[in-house]
């Protein structure tokens, strides 16, 4: 696996102003980025716990890089961005299940998840520039997990013997992590296979390192190489909180946009980074202002470690329906939903006492487009919790 720090890719020099107002420089501009997974890297941040620091990381890894702490107010333990990237005690809570919505039931063969029939998953990374704190495939980060493949040709030959799939999600771990090579190799094979329209990149590094993009013209080259007028590629951004979206990140988006993909931006509900209608409105209206307009809005999926990030359902309605009043246009686009074992459940409203769900996607094809109500359920956070509520 090549990683970004292997990278001939020459990076700025940021620094960390710690609670000490100490300036830590962390990028050694010749050799790329400084990725950071160990405590000592940090040691020079007072505003850290060690001891807490090392037992979170026991269980769950840690990964980062100076450019996305150098977004961290480190006068208190509330900033958002050191809530996505920082390790917290909170996290072990016995709370959830690493694959909260059952991905491994719909594993092909390695590498390759098919769960919808014109869609297919290919896990080709378990890395990613940073490991976000709400992670819900943070199962690919432990040693004894191999559902990330480095060899695609299964997958490829799965895709191939399946004409139905017109859509390939690249995912893992974040798959622009992959040296441009690599990436553009993955991205030839499939374009070779006729039935397949659309090549969407899930990632986050345009908010964890837009450097990455901003820097290497080979990878905008290879991009616009391949997304062509009829067969697009999309690249489906992370952005969580506004503070993101910096003005190297909307660089960065402006060559994506220019080179010929189409951009939009999804993102989980997260209590204490983005579960209040004036921050969610400011983060649909940014994203659109920049040309990558809102798509997905998650319910957060109950996954182990992830409860301090957890919002209930009628909470995540009220705060999604405020925050879409506050803005206009292509900001308004996004969906409430949940990725459910059983599909992606759009998440439509309250009414009298009662809450309203939609299959939006189905792996049963009976249930797609079905409607269900159930009584009110406050302390809901996903969709099980309704079963003995019908209304």
């Amino acid at each position: 696996m090549i990683v970004a720090d292997r990278m001939n890719i020459q990076y700025p020099s940021h620094q960390i102003n710690t609670q000490k107002n100490i300036h830590l420089s962390l990028v050694e501009p010749r050799k790329g980025p400084q990725y950071l997974t160990r405590y000592d890297q940090l040691s020079h941040i007072s505003a850290l716990d060690e001891s807490e620091f090392r037992y979170v990381t026991s269980r769950y890894a840690f990964r980062t890089n100076s450019y996305y702490l150098s977004l961290v107010n480190w006068s208190g333990r509330q900033d958002p961005i050191r809530k996505i990237i920082i390790p917290d005690k909170t996290e072990l809570e016995d709370w959830g299940r690493l694959d909260a919505s059952h991905e491994h039931l719909y594993s092909k063969v390695p590498g390759l998840e098919h769960k919808y029939p014109d869609t297919a998953l290919l896990l080709v990374t378990d890395m990613c520039g940073g490991f976000c704190r709400f992670c819900f495939r943070k199962r690919l980060f432990m040693d004894d997990n191999y559902e990330a493949s480095r060899n695609i040709n299964p997958g490829l030959e799965y895709i191939r013997n399946h004409k139905e799939i017109t859509n390939v999600l690249l995912t893992g771990g974040d798959p622009l992590i992959l040296s441009t090579e690599r990436l553009r190799n993955i991205i030839q094979q499939i374009r070779q296979i006729d039935h397949v329209r659309i090549i969407r990149i899930g990632s986050k590094i345009p908010a964890f390192n837009p450097y990455r993009i901003l820097n290497d013209a080979r990878l905008i080259a290879v991009l616009k190489e391949y997304s062509l007028p009829t067969k697009r590629i999309y690249i489906m951004t992370h952005f969580n909180h506004p503070k993101e979206l910096t003005g190297k990140a909307i660089e960065c988006v402006n060559l994506l946009v220019r080179a010929g993909v189409i951009v939009a931006n999804q993102t989980p509900l997260l209590r204490g980074v983005n579960d209040n209608p004036a921050v969610l409105s400011e983060l649909f209206q940014k994203c659109s202002f920049a040309g990558l307009p809102p798509y997905y809005v998650f319910q957060g999926r109950p996954t182990a470690g992830n409860h301090h990030f957890a919002v209930p359902v009628e909470q995540s309605i009220a705060i999604f329906e405020k925050a879409r009043k506050m803005v206009a246009g292509l900001a308004k686009r996004a969906r409430l939903v949940m990725s459910h074992a059983t599909g992606k459940i759009e998440i439509i409203g309250k009414m009298n006492g009662n809450t309203f769900f939609r299959y939006f996607r189905a792996t049963d094809p009976e249930l797609l487009g079905k409607l269900f109500v159930f009584k009110s359920n406050p302390e809901a956070y996903w969709f099980d919790d309704y079963a003995e509520r019908v209304a």
